[in-house]
């Protein structure tokens, strides 16, 4: 018989693998397996006789004895000169006295006759193989209502919270291991002295706040810094996503909403986090099928609980979103959230500390400057910055290197921010067309008075098509306020157009490529701010569009026509004049230093990569560049 194999029975059993059935049939498996055969079934194969031929051989006094098993009618001969070690023959027999005429003549003619009786063994077998299928069907049973019990189980505490739970700090992270964001931790460091030492504020008629907001962009810290309030507050912390409130079912995020506060209020003082609030958070009554679904049902709830009829005394809500502008109005009201906690990207100083945090367990080379990889990286959030020394540390190990040096960390940020290096390319006229528009980028950025800083320019390719870059540094003033002004949104375009206006000048303006589709899209954008937002063309200081007008669910479903086609025309022209503008004074800067151009691109074709330095220093034997960066070459 051929058993199921194992993977085929747990594929279609429970938990255990098992099934009813399977075990029905291991057990008769069993049951055959251990059960004795007869003495003389377990030897081999026997011959058998025809009950004539039988007869015949007992009157010819071929045969030395006989054994009969009656109540399976079968004879057991041995003839004589039979070897010791041969089987006996079978032969059938007769049901009825017939068995008796035999017995007498066999005794007639001296043969060895011995009557077995199997009835009692055969009966013995019956019981037991009944008795091990009955054990095996109520093992089954016995399963089944089990797994019943078990889903009935779940079915009950459906509606139950998800939330984790935990009285100590179990996270390994306090506030001296979150760095850069030194004003969200003033505020929550409130929040926890609150929390352990209550008379310092009540003494004074201050309560304690009932929920606390963190916003900022992604990987910013705002669930890194809810992981140090769990290590520095000493009481009970529970944590759960804004998503775990939501479930296909009418009324169950409802419920855990309840069950959350509940098991909060049994434990206040205590703090409640919430990640991702925008997952239940949204705005109510607007988006297709009306208001009264799921989600906002369990929004009522959490807004009941947080201040309702029922107050929460002694429970903080903390919660985390990078989505501000979608949450309902109801939930960032004071008494809910009377706290709203701005985690913006790290300054200068604060990446600096951040790589200092990361860099303790990193091996890295004496002469290493994280100053100059904090100045290299302006716009980076903590986890970027973590990342960062992570890839570092990845090539420094690909490289089999036994610490990382300033050059790993450089090449991680280019992979990080531009892509994975590739192949250089061969010369040819494709590679000459990339190096004249790497350099109008760069030449443009070295010329202008109100650009920012070069660091280098390349011509290695990257990964997603890009030929080549042109990398700076942003103004660390203008990145960390976000003050435009307009001479360097001007210079921005007019740098963006450097690419596409060298190669006009050199090759014709037939020649020009597609690489410089990308440039082209961020100066159609840059120009329309300055014109719908900033108030920088001549239509005036009026704003024409507003700053977001992204559809989303829970918001206007169908962009609203903010101005009229006569006024939208005159958008039209003058973002174009505003390119044109641009585009025209790159290309005379160009014209103008043209011999310049053309030894920078040799230098460039000959290294493949000029750093901001060196490339200032050519500049300078050639022409004047602006003051701000002669102390970078002088």
């Amino acid at each position: 018989m051929t058993i199921p194999s194992p993977g085929k029975q747990a594929s279609v059993g429970s938990r255990t693998g098992i099934t009813a059935t399977g075990l029905m049939t291991v057990g008769w498996v069993l049951l055959q397996t251990l059960m004795p055969l007869p003495p003389a079934l377990a030897q081999a194969e026997t011959e058998e006789l025809t009950y004539g031929q039988f007869l015949q051989r007992i009157e010819q006094g071929q045969v030395e004895s006989v054994a009969l098993d009656e109540a399976r009618g079968i004879a057991y001969v041995t003839l004589d000169g039979a070897a010791a070690d041969a089987p006996p023959q079978q032969v059938a027999l007769f049901a009825g006295e017939r068995n008796a005429e035999l017995i007498r003549r066999l005794r007639a003619n001296d043969v060895d006759v011995e009557i077995r009786d199997s009835s009692g063994s055969g009966a013995l077998a019956w019981l037991a193989t009944n008795s091990l299928l009955a054990l095996i069907l109520i093992f089954g049973l016995l399963m089944l209502l089990r797994r019943s019990a078990s889903g009935a189980g779940n079915a009950m505490s459906f509606g139950k919270s998800k939330a984790r739970f935990q009285m100590e700090a179990k996270t390994g992270v306090v506030f001296d291991d979150v760095a850069g964001i030194e004003e969200a931790k003033e505020e929550l460091q409130e929040v926890v002295t609150f929390l352990k030492s209550p008379e310092k504020f009540t003494a004074i008629g201050a309560r304690i706040p009932k929920g606390v907001l963190l916003i900022g962009q992604p990987g910013t810290g705002k669930t890194l810094l809810a992981k140090a309030i769990a290590g520095e507050a000493g009481v009970p912390f529970f944590s759960i996503s804004g998503s775990e409130f939501v479930e296909m079912f009418v009324g169950v995020g409802a419920s855990r909403v309840r069950d959350l506060f509940r098991k909060a209020k049994e434990s206040a003082p205590c703090i409640v986090f919430i990640d991702e609030i925008d997952a239940v958070g949204r705005q109510r009554g607007a988006g297709i099928g009306g208001g009264n679904d799921e989600r906002e049902q369990t929004l009522n709830q959490l807004l009941t609980e947080m201040d309702g009829f029922e107050g929460n005394s002694g429970i903080i809500v903390i919660a985390a979103t990078n989505r501000v502008d979608v949450l309902d109005l109801a939930l960032l009201r004071p008494g809910r959230f009377d706290r709203q906690v701005v985690v913006d990207l790290p300054t200068y100083k604060g990446r600096l500390s951040i790589l200092e945090v990361h860099a303790r367990n990193k091996k890295m080379e004496s002469g290493i400057s994280l100053e100059a990889v904090a100045r290299r990286t302006p716009g980076f959030s903590g986890a970027e910055l973590a990342n960062l020394l992570n890839e570092a540390a990845i090539l420094t190990a690909r490289r089999r290197k036994e610490a990382m040096g300033m050059v790993e960390i450089e090449d991680a940020i280019d992979r990080i921010t531009i892509g994975l290096s590739l192949t250089p390319l061969l010369d040819s006229s494709r590679k000459r067309m990339t190096a004249y528009h790497e350099i109008g980028h760069a030449l443009l950025t070295t010329l202008l008075t109100h650009s920012d800083e070069l660091n280098k320019v390349t011509i290695i390719p990257r990964s997603g098509g890009i030929e080549g870059f042109t990398q700076s540094l942003p103004n660390e003033d203008i990145i960390d306020s976000g003050l435009y002004t307009r001479n360097w949104l001007v210079d921005r375009i007019t740098v963006a157009l450097g690419g596409f206006a060298a190669e006009a000048e050199v090759f014709g303006d037939d020649e020009t490529s597609t690489g410089a589709s990308g440039d082209i899209q961020q100066v159609s954008n840059l120009a329309r701010q300055m014109v719908t937002l900033y108030g920088m063309s001549e239509l005036g200081p009026v704003a024409l569009e507003s700053m977001d007008n992204q559809v989303f669910l829970g918001r206007n479903l169908m962009p609203r026509n903010e101005v009229s086609e006569e006024m939208a025309s005159k958008i039209d022209a003058q973002v174009r004049g505003i390119a044109l503008t641009c585009l025209n004074r790159a290309r005379t800067l160009l014209r103008e230093h043209r011999v310049l151009m053309d030894h920078l691109v040799d230098v460039l074709l000959e290294r493949e990569t000029v750093d901001g330095e060196e490339f200032r220093e050519i500049v300078r034997q050639y022409t004047q560049i602006p003051e701000k960066f002669l102390a970078k070459v002088g």
